[in-house]
């Protein structure tokens, strides 16, 4: 008998597949929940409305290592990014260099928000800028009221507060009222053609292909969980999701080489693919524990050196057992 299975997860070319049933998950009747991501978190993390869900990184890892195990992971990662170009500033505030952001007044949607732990310890690592010289402001990017996911128990050397609560960061960013802002989305004022805001990377691109140069890492933003209740009544499903995953990604990375008939709207496809494999190899995109255990140290590494972590995770740690190693034929 097939099992009824939820699975909330975002528009994703490499997850079409399992949507619209090109790919079956083994002993599974699946019905999958195109949502939003902010409102897969919160309905997830909040309410443990769905079988499985997509979830960010962060927010799983910071749960986990407080002693919630009431979700369990597989190495599956819908999302990846780099965020150089998630760092926007004030035209006014003389930042020119990433150094700059010592000592300023920096917004962000969540202080635990993914996106925002990666670019806190690239900019650490990379340019000097250590996580405690800055202070955080939490609020909505363009409607107020956004709060913290999660209760978080920061060092008391992190300077971490909210926004009032009518007002949005994109606002406090055209004014001046913060510096600079760290978000996954670009703030509306930039898209606008608003003279106050900039990326503080002139060349994001370039900007990001030398940190992938330099590193190996494709930042990991997102990972698949499931509720443990469902894990322990459903042993098998942990295993059969990741395989899902695996093949429907795999029909994605066949489309990428058509050429006689373009499957997406970019012209240059084409060439982007042979110089993003250049960079980061043909298996670019890899699921699995080990091709992604040394980013997922790096980001573990980050959540801890930030006070989301009371402890150092290790990556063995995140994922059910019967996921983390391939069987051999």
């Amino acid at each position: 008998m097939r099992q009824p299975i939820t699975l909330a997860c975002w528009d994703y070319d490499r997850t079409r597949a399992l949507e619209d049933g090109t790919v079956a998950v083994d002993g599974v009747d699946l019905t999958y929940l195109r949502l939003p991501v902010e409102e897969t978190f919160f309905r997830m993390l909040r309410h443990g409305e769905f079988d499985a869900a997509e979830m960010s990184l962060a927010s799983y890892v910071t749960k986990l290592a407080s002693g919630d195990t009431s979700l369990v992971a597989i190495p599956v990662f819908p999302s990846r990014a780099y965020r150089h170009h998630g760092i926007y500033v004030h035209t006014g505030a003389g930042i020119r260099e990433p150094s700059d952001l010592a000592g300023r007044v920096v917004g962000v949607p969540e202080y635990q928000l993914t996106a925002c732990v990666w670019i806190r310890g690239i900019l650490a690592d990379q340019h000097d800028v250590p996580v405690a010289s800055v202070r955080y402001r939490t609020g909505g990017m363009h409607a107020p009221g956004r709060v913290e996911k999660q209760t978080l128990a920061l060092p008391p050397e992190i300077d971490v507060a909210p926004i009032p609560p009518d007002r949005t960061l994109a606002d406090m960013l055209v004014t001046g009222e913060i510096d600079a802002l760290y978000a996954p989305r670009t703030p509306q004022p930039l898209r606008d053609g608003n003279p106050a805001v900039a990326r503080l990377f002139a060349d994001p691109r370039a900007a990001e292909e030398r940190y992938a140069a330099a590193t190996g890492i494709f930042p990991i933003m997102h990972v698949i969980v499931l509720r443990a209740d469902v894990h322990a009544r459903l042993p098998w499903l942990a295993r059969s999701l990741l395989d899902a995953f695996t093949r429907a990604k795999a029909v994605t990375e066949a489309r990428l080489d058509e050429v006689a008939a373009n499957p997406t709207m970019l012209p240059w496809l084409y060439d982007d693919i042979v110089r993003v494999r250049g960079l980061l190899g043909p298996d670019f995109w890899p699921y699995g524990l080990e091709p992604n255990r040394p980013v997922l140290a790096t980001f573990l590494r980050y959540a801890h050196e930030q006070g989301l972590t009371s402890r150092l995770l290790a990556p063995d740690e995140l994922f059910v057992p019967s996921t983390r190693e391939d069987h051999v034929v």
